[in-house]
């Protein structure tokens, strides 16, 4: 503004700034997705995702925490220190951010961190989403299951959407790869998740990785069909693994296109996930974790 004092922008920039937050890196996918990796004014990593369809959609994926205090065993975030749970304000400057490019049309707190640790501050974020351009049913709210927060979603009042980040069909191996089982295990989980369909009539998203030998097998196929019983109250998100350094690797497309028949046939609606950014370390944290590499 350059019809305003020097001194008065000055003071502007120090106590009002632009954004919380600041960009450290961004990359671009050969498939357009856009991921950025900010940092906060104490010097927290974050990152955030846009990614690009076809249909014209224009999805964004928000982090509600500066690492992750979980650490489940496949996910790069959770191999992170954690700093902090992140304020409403530097949330929606990830939206802001991205808005700023180009209209945006649908959210995911499925970036860095556990949403529901960070609820009052992600619900405060999401309230203001429409004045966006981001209505409360195109917001997803994903979780590993931390089941108060569960139940804050399900009374917010917003018609949210609810993903839970399932991973394995029965609580041994799902402790194993994600510790917060056994804090929280499946059958009250599942439970909290059939209440919030409930209350909402709205199908709940099952988040499921493929991992090589280790969750993709018939017989754990039929399990999951099992757990989540025919019928619209979960919907199944089968998600190809975007390799890490850890020790998994992702399943092939037989073994993915094998469980999801499986899913069907038992009356289990099921999709698999188009993947975005492979070759710009799109995946949770990778970004942040290969500069702090570097």
């Amino acid at each position: 503004m350059t019809n305003v004092p020097a001194a008065l922008r000055a003071s502007l920039a120090e106590r009002v700034p632009f954004s919380t937050l600041t960009v450290v890196d961004q990359a671009v996918s050969r498939d357009g997705t856009v991921k950025t990796l900010f940092h906060t004014h104490d010097g927290r990593p974050v990152e955030a995702v846009l990614m690009r369809y076809r249909d014209g959609r224009r999805s964004i994926c928000v982090s509600s925490q500066s690492g992750c205090p979980l650490t489940c065993t496949f996910c790069a975030t959770g191999r992170m220190r954690f700093g902090r749970n992140l304020t409403a304000s530097e949330i929606l400057d990830q939206v802001l951010h991205f808005r700023r490019i180009e209209p945006v049309d649908h959210l995911v707190f499925m970036g860095m961190g556990e949403p529901l640790l960070n609820v009052d501050h992600v619900l405060a974020a999401a309230r203001r989403l429409p004045d966006v351009g981001i209505t409360h049913r195109r917001t997803t709210v994903s979780t590993v299951g931390w089941l108060p927060g569960i139940e804050r979603i399900t009374d917010c009042g917003m018609p949210l959407r609810l993903a839970f980040s399932l991973h394995a069909p029965d609580d041994a191996l799902r402790s194993e790869i994600m510790p917060v089982n056994e804090r929280y295990p499946l059958r009250d989980v599942i439970a909290a998740c059939r209440r919030h369909h409930a209350a909402t009539n709205r199908s709940v998203f099952i988040e499921y990785v493929m991992l090589a030998g280790v969750n993709d097998r018939y017989e754990q196929a039929l399990a999951l069909a099992e757990l989540l019983g025919a019928g619209y109250t979960f919907k199944v998100n089968l998600i190809p693994y975007n390799p890490t350094d850890s020790v998994y690797e992702g399943s092939g497309r037989e073994a993915i296109a094998a469980f999801k028949a499986v899913l069907e046939e038992h009356g289990v609606p099921a999709t698999v996930r188009l993947t975005r950014g492979r070759d710009i370390a799109a995946a949770c944290g990778q970004l942040a974790a290969e500069r702090a590499a570097a």
